[in-house]
């Protein structure tokens, strides 16, 4: 809890507020907003698949990606945290698999199964912007749910 006051209420709940902007909008295909929350040097790990870009215009495309096979993909935050520069998100993410997934091993063809895996994505700020995003969610779920993987 001391972390989290040194640095302040104020700050811990502005960054709370960015990193659920993050979530809103790839729910709503916000890209612009989603860019706006991200510092010009940013970096995204995906621990999930291996994937990591730097810049917000890679961040964004890669997110693109997602919605691309997930069309109706959305992620509910089910628990927040914030301390120090970190805030962290607890995150179900569901959607219905209609379009081709990319992914390092290639492209998996739409489908059309359902899919709803749990995920934590923390977020250190840099200022009032995302600097670097560490996103953990099962891959291995995912792929079984939508048939890319035996069950």
């Amino acid at each position: 809890m001391t972390a989290l006051l040194t640095r302040g209420p104020q700050t811990a709940d502005k960054m709370l507020r960015v990193a659920r902007e993050q979530v809103d909008a790839f729910n709503g295909g916000d890209w612009e907003r989603m860019r706006a929350g991200l510092a010009s040097d940013s970096r995204y790990d995906e621990l999930g698949t291996e994937r990591k870009v730097d810049g917000p215009d890679k961040i964004v495309e890669l997110y693109k990606g997602w919605k691309q096979a997930f069309p109706d993909a959305a992620g509910t935050v089910t628990s927040a945290f914030a301390s120090g520069d970190t805030a962290t998100l607890e995150v179900t993410w569901k959607g219905t698999h209609t379009g081709p997934l990319t992914t390092a091993e290639g492209t998996i063809p739409a489908s059309g199964k359902r899919q709803e895996v749990p995920a934590a994505i923390f977020y250190t700020f840099e200022g009032d912007t995302i600097k670097e995003s560490r996103h953990y969610f099962d891959s291995l779920t995912l792929f079984k749910q939508i048939g890319a993987q035996p069950k």
